[in-house]
């Protein structure tokens, strides 16, 4: 799913297993989960093989993919990327530096967000815009069944995901402001029973670097209970804009 967010030149892999055999990991990437629980061990290993597929796609050898201040992927010189791993699904996209400055790409449950979260990660004008969550809604059939609260979550992952790499700066979840747009055009039924729902974003960055444009434009998809978000600046942003 994740392919379908991103240019044809950047390479995604992606996996619905919840693990991968003994030894796919190398040593050094062992060593960073040595005493993490099972689950962990997973969603690093998983992540880490698509990683792998992502890389042959490239035509790049397989490398060890350690991790960085606050676990950003360290890729090989001159490749950038963005890992993701949720329950029930796992991606890798990578792109050489010379095609593309930045990416970030993230995947959820299609599901509301825990109580008391949406209240952190979104600023009062996205909560006017979204709506109260599906299950306050009494008709949920006005909404297509879309959790936009975990859509705009994904959406803000992706966006710090891109913006770090390239800045250095941490960024809080209430300084961005997005803004969504549905282009599926299946109506009401969109998000059901597997059906896809798709569309784009718009993040105004209210913290703002001269390395990177001040709105970020993502697309967003919705299906078979996973949503995933994507965002991509090309190196020739200030000719034009986030692709």
């Amino acid at each position: 799913m994740i392919e379908l967010l991103l240019p044809a030149d950047v390479s995604c892999a992606a996996t619905r297993a919840e693990s991968v055999p003994d030894g796919t990991l190398f040593p050094e990437e062992e060593a960073l989960i040595a005493k993490s629980v099972a689950k962990r061990r997973n969603d690093f290993a998983t992540a880490r093989a698509c990683a792998r597929r992502a890389m042959a796609g490239l035509g790049l050898p397989p490398v060890a993919v350690l991790h960085g201040h606050r676990g950003r992927p360290l890729w090989p010189e001159g490749i950038v990327g963005s890992l993701t791993h949720c329950d029930g699904y796992r991606a890798a996209a990578l792109a050489r530096a010379k095609d593309v400055l930045s990416l970030g790409i993230d995947a959820e449950p299609h599901a509301p967000l825990p109580s008391g979260v949406r209240e952190l990660v979104t600023l009062p004008a996205e909560r006017e815009r979204i709506g109260p969550p599906v299950a306050e809604v009494p008709d949920e059939d006005d909404t297509g069944e879309i959790h936009w609260d975990r859509v705009l979550f994904s959406a803000k992952e992706s966006v710090f995901k891109t913006w770090y790499p390239v800045t250095g700066l941490e960024l809080d979840f209430t300084e961005a402001d997005l803004t969504f747009h549905r282009t599926d055009g299946t109506g009401d039924d969109g998000a059901r029973a597997g059906v896809a729902a798709e569309g784009s974003f718009a993040a105004r960055l209210l913290l703002t670097d001269p390395a990177l444009p001040t709105t970020l434009h993502g697309l967003w998809r919705i299906e078979d209970g996973i949503v995933a978000t994507a965002v991509l600046v090309r190196p020739d942003w200030r000719d034009g804009d986030a692709v």
